[in-house]
């Protein structure tokens, strides 16, 4: 463990009710509930050369079955930007991502665990969110207040036993607030693609709600297109993604290609 993760363990005495360690709560000037703040990842990359992996007992997407505390210390070479977490199983941890990105939540929820994600985006898990891709999350609280942290060198969606290749990252973020917008759950953008996401405790309610945000984000981006049309897109050329199912609040993503808009 680095130094300075034993300083935060020792000396850290208000602590959360949730397991991660976050840098934040940074504040945006101007920020103000209902504003989204459009959050720019210029750069991520590996601060380590170990990372790890660990499944609970009774967690992940098996819980009864994997009822012991296993651990496994995970190699990087980050010259080659690969991990080997098996014997003859090598892994491209070329994409590293930061599984939390979030802003405070309403104030009326008091102070929550940093485990469940949601429209405070929070602890989402979207391996998609990597260095250059845009995340945009609905302001709850002046200021914003932005936090991440869970670094991941890499991630299957799902992240089914508990953990993806933990490790620590450093980012390098952009913050733009944007009054122009009015969102109720995060939405992000890739060079390729545009991001819904849904995200409930059940997952076939998480995915009526990734489906009616592509629905909403298709009839308001392009407004010659039906609400039955949108619908249509959606089921033929979008692709949903369980992100992770292992936090409580489990997570659809849908991935809608830029490329079949012949107009933007």
């Amino acid at each position: 463990m680095p130094q300075y993760q034993r300083d935060i363990y020792a000396n850290a005495k208000d602590r959360g009710p949730g397991p991660h360690i976050l840098t934040g709560p940074i504040e945006i000037r101007g920020a103000m509930p209902g504003d989204v703040l459009e959050v720019r990842i210029l750069d991520v990359t590996l601060a380590l050369d170990w990372a790890y992996n660990y499944q609970r007992p009774y967690a992940g997407a098996l819980p009864d079955e994997f009822a012991a505390f296993w651990r496994r210390i995970i190699p990087i070479n980050r010259q080659a930007k690969t991990a080997e977490v098996a014997r003859g199983v090598v892994v491209p941890v070329d994409k590293p991502f930061f599984g939390v990105m979030g802003v405070a939540p309403d104030v009326t929820q008091g102070r929550i665990s940093s485990a469940p994600p949601g429209v405070h985006t929070g602890n989402i898990d979207n391996k998609e969110l990597i260095a250059g891709t845009t995340l945009f999350m609905p302001i709850h609280v002046a200021g914003a207040l932005f936090s991440a942290g869970d670094g991941h060198a890499a991630q299957g969606n799902g992240e089914v036993d508990l953990t993806a290749i933990e490790t620590g990252l450093r980012g390098k973020f952009q913050f733009i607030v944007r009054k122009d917008m009015k969102l109720t759950w995060p939405r992000a953008e890739t060079p390729t693609h545009w991001i819904v996401m849904g995200l409930h405790p059940s997952l076939e309610e998480a995915m009526k709600i990734a489906t009616r945000e592509t629905i909403d984000f298709i009839t308001k981006r392009f407004p010659h297109l039906t609400r039955e049309e949108a619908y249509l897109i959606a089921s033929v050329a979008v692709d949903y993604n369980v992100t992770q199912v292992v936090d409580g609040t489990k997570g659809i993503h849908g991935m809608i290609p830029k490329s079949i808009f012949t107009t933007r």
